[in-house]
């Protein structure tokens, strides 16, 4: 009698919104995050994972394993300049030349869900929906609030929320990473009759602007992160060494954009204080959603064979939404700003340049840039019934988003696409699997091959060990450096002038890249934190300019017939 064929494993992708590095315990925090931390060591932790800087490139690359200008995310909607917008490859959606995991892994037989954040296209033809997925409940914005429905104003005019590409309401009790969860076990026990393995996505909103969690979760904080941001990015360093996924005694820079802690106000460090608070609670909110799915995953007895992938989209959040007094003016209108009231129901905060620069210990930068502390983020990859993903290991080899779908779809057993779906061809998918170092194998496989990357005019040449990289204002002054991220992953020590061949010949791999993928050259004086701004005015600030100046004329002209009225009628009666 022959045995029943395999059952293809579950995949529940556990998607985390601008985690620094150092942001889960397992990589050095001291934020608690219990139930990742047992996935870490149910499965594998990868210590030299890069995504892009930004959300929408790291999410069209994990979805597709395809580079980000070859997806459509050249640039995002709120970043690109308008010299670039509509030349190829700088959609700002994600094309229709790609595959998804979800269009994939339906045609080998699974259900599909996704929910929570999606940004990758708001049209009927690019929601979850028309991707690939069975069910969706998702927010086609870069944020929202986490409290109620809606928008980071200023940005958006609304929180653009769908079920399967309807317009969706949020239920009044409503919590983001609550929520997300709740409504993917909805959807897995929905269709459970069916038989049919998973993909299950789960994009939390959590830590993006504007940072909010539930009070008992912020109060759980109430003490710590009274020594500040440096204090902090210390610590985490010397913890991410214990635990390995680390050199020990790797150097530290101080970045340029984080303030003295000792020079600020008792106001300021208050007010710090509290949303560094906040951020920690929120994201033990968040992990404690991520356990009561896995709970339940226990409970119906798929837990031994799902796959877990947990990552963060980019590096940790630096802008300060009130480096303006314009943004603080139109802000204090729309929320209350109040210290105490930080990270709660109607506030609006963020942790800045200073607390990022810890979230990313021990690397340098943040998300937008591409240094290591916007490009390189925590990674665990779990099959906790399967021996050949090897439990409580931590693997040092370069690794990089687009590998994330070839390794699932070899895990699964699902056949790829080549360059042709359905009879059109497409993308070619550019990541490799990591399979071999899931099972414990040393190094990369990547090996000594270049892996080019660029967004926002920030780019970087990774080959071997080392990394050629440029950063535009404000991170960096566009001067391209070269450093040995195995020996110093801060990048502190610039060896370009020591290594002339090496950068030379990594200059001539990053320049192959950008013509191979169309990268097209920043306008003079462009700024990714400029750019949102123009983006918001434009999209918010302009329109609300328009209509506060057709009120104001209103009442101008009707204050001006009053008068006019009141003067005739004095004259009849003279």
């Amino acid at each position: 009698m022959e045995s029943a064929p395999p059952r293809h494993p579950n995949i529940v992708i556990l998607l985390a919104d601008d985690w620094g590095f150092s942001d889960v315990g397992a990589f050095g925090s001291e934020m608690a995050t219990p139930h990742i931390d047992a996935l870490a060591n149910a499965g594998m932790r990868f210590s030299n994972f890069h995504v892009a800087g930004s959300c929408s490139p790291t999410r069209a690359m994990l979805l597709t394993g395809v580079m980000n200008h070859r997806n459509g995310l050249g640039n995002m909607p709120e970043t690109i300049p308008d010299e670039h917008r509509g030349k190829p490859g700088y959609d700002t959606v994600m094309n229709h030349r790609v595959v998804t995991m979800a269009e994939l892994l339906k045609a080998a037989g699974y259900r599909t869900y996704l929910t929570g954040k999606w940004h990758l296209g708001s049209d009927k033809t690019r929601l979850p929906h028309a991707r690939g997925y069975d069910r969706a409940f998702s927010l086609a914005d870069a944020g929202a609030d986490n409290f109620e429905q809606r928008p980071i104003e200023g940005m958006y005019d609304k929180a653009n929320w769908t079920e399967n590409g309807k317009p969706a309401t949020l239920p009044k009790d409503y919590y983001s990473s609550r929520f997300v969860v709740q409504r993917m076990i909805d959807y897995i026990e929905a269709d459970r009759k069916s038989g049919k393995p998973f993909l299950a996505s789960v994009n939390f909103l959590a830590n993006h602007i504007p940072i909010q969690a539930p009070d008992s979760d912020i109060a759980r904080y109430s003490a710590m992160y009274r020594d500040g941001w440096t204090a902090l990015r210390e610590a985490r360093a010397k913890r991410a060494a214990a635990l390995g996924v680390m050199p020990a005694g790797a150097p530290l820079v101080t970045m340029p954009t984080t303030p003295d802690w000792k020079k600020l106000t008792a106001e300021e460090r208050a007010a710090a204080v509290r949303v560094m608070q906040a951020y920690g609670g929120m994201a033990t909110a968040m992990d404690r959603e991520v356990g009561r799915l896995v709970a339940h995953l226990k409970a119906t007895g798929d837990y031994d064979n799902t796959i877990f992938v947990f990552l963060s989209d980019n590096g940790a959040e630096p802008t300060n939404p009130f480096s303006s007094r314009r943004n603080r003016l139109f802000l204090d209108m729309q929320y209350d700003l109040a210290t105490a009231n930080i990270g709660r129901r109607g506030s609006f905060a963020a942790i800045g340049p200073g607390w990022a620069s810890a979230a990313a210990s021990p690397l340098s930068g943040y998300k937008f840039s591409a240094t290591e502390g916007g490009l390189r983020v925590p990674l665990i990859i779990a099959w906790p019934g399967n021996a050949q993903v090897r439990a409580g290991g931590i693997s040092d080899g370069l690794a990089h988003v687009t590998d994330i779908l070839p390794t699932l779809t070899e895990l699964a057993g699902v056949t790829g696409h080549g360059a042709s779906w359905r009879g059109r061809a497409v993308e070619a998918v550019t990541g490799r699997s990591l399979v071999p170092m899931l099972k414990g194998a040393p190094g990369s496989v990547h090996g000594d091959a270049p892996l080019g990357y660029e967004l926002s005019g920030n780019a970087a040449l990774f080959r071997g060990d080392y990394k050629l990289v440029r950063n535009l204002a404000p991170t960096g002054d566009g001067k391209w450096r070269l450093y040995d991220l195995k020996a110093d992953p801060g990048e502190t020590r610039d060896l370009a002038g020591a290594m002339p061949d090496r950068f030379a010949a990594m200059m001539a791999d990053y320049r192959t890249y950008a013509k191979a993928n169309g990268v097209l050259e920043m306008p003079a004086g462009y700024t990714a934190d400029e750019q949102i701004n123009r983006y918001a005015f434009a999209q918010q600030g302009k329109p609300r300019l328009i209509r506060l100046g057709l009120w104001v004329g209103g009442i101008i002209v009707l204050v001006a017939g009053l008068v006019w009225g009141l003067r005739r009628r004095r004259r009849r009666t003279a």
